[in-house]
């Protein structure tokens, strides 16, 4: 059975049943613009920055919520999609204080972005500069500041449907209208568990990574795909560098963890850079622990572990192992007590 096809900006598209138009754009090649859209999760339609002009609708339509049909002839970027788009984002720069000089996700933000694409002026409607807005930052990873916030609803749907933790939901009515943790509690009151999926899925400068802040911008930074270290699961991480120095961490949109991370791998990185963390072997010599070089430590364990075996046999040795580093490296370690020293007393940190 042939497949079902659309007029896109003149171009006869195919698709599948079943997608949105946002979807058939993506996979034909062609830029529709979103804020409030986020993979995974179910499209709300909220923002209206994707809307585009289908032949017959009544209005512009969300291109993220709304089914693609056959025979559709649609616009992504015709005068009237593009006068729609420029007043949303204008109405979304006029709804808090966005002053993109001293931003913290200035030269990452897709709301700065996008004000940039469709030459969006000055907000004729935005709140006189003195307005308060709520502002958050009582706890030692995450940054809360509303002025930023544009509702796009993006990290309720992280927090609620990527990650399941259901701490935050959109709150209020109206002008009021804001996101709410645990009856309009801070983070560390509520039911956060601190994963830092709400930071990630931001698009603007709402929710920031405490640690990073004033560290370097954006085009300052180098990203290195890395491993998580703390467990077996081997979510994969972006790792945010400047000047040889970690500022912050996210989760690279790959298996297993498709960008998700938990706390720990998210935030607790900071043993990288500890005055304490020892940083070469230490062999104790006339009772002092003495840094010595990698030859020397190692040729220490190697005689000593052979002395023990022909005096007391292998069965007297045994092998400990972490869940911080790879399954490779654990692999290794059992292997090398077994094929080489001849015992199976090994264990691991994980099984307790």
């Amino acid at each position: 059975m042939a497949e079902p096809t659309l007029t896109l900006n003149g171009r006869t598209v195919a698709f599948q049943p079943g997608q949105t138009i946002l979807e058939v754009a993506q996979g034909a090649g062609v830029y529709i613009p979103t804020l409030c859209y986020m993979k995974d999760t179910l499209p709300t339609g909220s923002c209206r920055v994707c809307v585009v002009e289908v032949e017959g609708a009544r209005t512009l339509l969300p291109a993220c919520a709304t089914q693609a049909a056959a025979n559709q002839v649609i616009q992504t970027e015709s005068p009237r999609v593009a006068a729609a788009r420029r007043m949303v984002l204008e109405l979304a720069l006029a709804s808090g204080n966005h002053n993109c000089l001293i931003c913290e996700a200035n030269g990452e933000c897709e709301l700065q972005a996008l004000a940039y694409r469709y030459q969006v002026p000055t907000p004729a409607f935005a709140a006189p500069p003195d307005t308060p807005y709520y502002f958050e930052d009582n706890n030692s990873m995450i940054v809360r500041d509303f002025s930023k916030c544009i509702m796009c609803g993006r990290c309720v749907r992280g927090c609620t449907e990527r990650q399941v933790n259901d701490a935050i939901a959109i709150g209020y009515r109206g002008s009021h209208n804001k996101i709410v943790a645990k009856a309009d509690k801070t983070y560390i009151e509520s039911d956060c568990v601190f994963c830092g999926e709400c930071v990630q899925s931001c698009p603007v400068g709402a929710l920031l990574d405490k640690n990073a802040i004033g560290q370097g911008r954006s085009w300052e930074r180098t990203t290195v795909r890395t491993v998580c270290p703390y467990c077996g699961v081997g979510c994969q991480l972006e790792v945010h560098v400047k000047d040889d120095r970690i500022l912050k961490v996210t989760g690279a949109d790959a298996v297993p963890n498709e960008g998700r991370l938990c706390v720990k791998g998210r935030f607790g990185w900071h043993f990288v850079h500890h005055p304490d963390r020892l940083t070469t072997p230490l062999l104790r010599k006339n009772g002092e622990l003495t840094p010595v070089s990698w030859d020397e430590a190692l040729d220490y364990v190697a005689a000593r572990l052979t002395e023990i075996k022909a005096k007391y046999g292998p069965g007297q040795i045994g092998g400990w192992c972490s869940a911080r580093i790879t399954n490779e490296e654990n692999y290794l370690m059992q292997k090398f007590m077994r094929a080489v020293l001849g015992t199976n007393h090994v264990d691991h940190c994980a099984r307790l």
